[in-house]
């Protein structure tokens, strides 16, 4: 395994690069006759917020409007943009992954994903998706269910699982981003302090800690040891490491 050739960092950023403008250009938000202007706004909005730009509408009610722009909050462009459907079967036309989303039980077993689930599913697969939401009333019928690939459930709890329609779309859009954002540039990140590092601070503070008199002497383990505890929980990188010796030389040099 040891042998086989690794990818770049350069080449890591770029394959997580395309996956986030596959997920931009590729990823619908479709929404089944809203009736609600604001709701339309909103959705615009959520997804704008996360990265998404593909807004289908299927016989929306009032579009536009006023009151979806002012919803929308700076997500106009979106809504400018928006495809207006006829029906179901043209938004969906060319998309491999169809994802619908509905709180309701279905008597048929049916292939079933949550939020994060169906980002992942997304993300590895890079090809055309669409996540379906109905109306705010009813939701999604059994026939447009049907042209979905796998049923979309938001966790909630069981008494009161009923989302807002643009409350649900944020939520699958934070999932998408989250699943398909590059991450934070290695370059950006400290290295963490290695454990001969670690060692060598731990000693360093025991001294100080004993030359201070508030370690007691005779058994200094206990308390060094919740210390440890305490320092490793934060994972301390170089840097850290490193002002936090400095910090102990100055106490040190201050108090002889």
């Amino acid at each position: 395994m040891d042998d086989l050739p690794r990818p770049s960092p350069g080449r890591r950023r770029r394959a997580w690069r395309g996956r986030y403008l596959t997920m931009k250009d590729n990823v619908r938000i479709v929404l089944v006759e809203i009736t609600h202007p604001g709701n339309i706004g909103a959705a615009a909005r959520a997804m704008k917020n996360m990265g998404l730009s593909q807004l289908y509408l299927v016989r929306p009610q009032g579009f536009p409007s006023a009151e979806a722009t002012a919803r929308a909050a700076g997500a106009d462009d979106l809504l400018a943009r928006a495809m207006v459907c006829d029906d179901l079967d043209e938004a969906l036309t060319g998309c491999g992954l169809v994802f619908g989303a509905s709180a309701r039980a279905r008597k048929i077993s049916w292939p079933q994903l949550d939020p994060r689930a169906a980002a992942a599913r997304v993300a590895s697969v890079g090809e055309k998706a669409a996540v379906v939401f109905g109306r705010e009333h009813a939701g999604l019928t059994n026939e447009e269910l049907d042209r979905c690939t796998h049923l979309l459930t938001i966790p909630t709890v069981p008494e009161f699982s009923s989302l807002n329609v643009a409350a649900a779309v944020q939520v699958v859009s934070y999932e998408l981003r989250m699943a398909t954002a590059p991450p934070a540039a290695a370059a950006d990140q400290a290295r963490l302090a290695t454990a001969e590092q670690r060692e060598r601070f731990y000693q360093h503070l025991e001294q100080v800690l004993l030359d201070l008199e508030f370690l007691d002497p005779a058994n200094p383990k206990h308390l060094m040891r919740r210390l440890r505890r305490l320092f490793n929980r934060v994972e301390l990188d170089e840097n850290e490491v490193h002002i936090l010796r400095g910090i102990l030389t100055a106490v040190a040099r201050k108090a002889s």
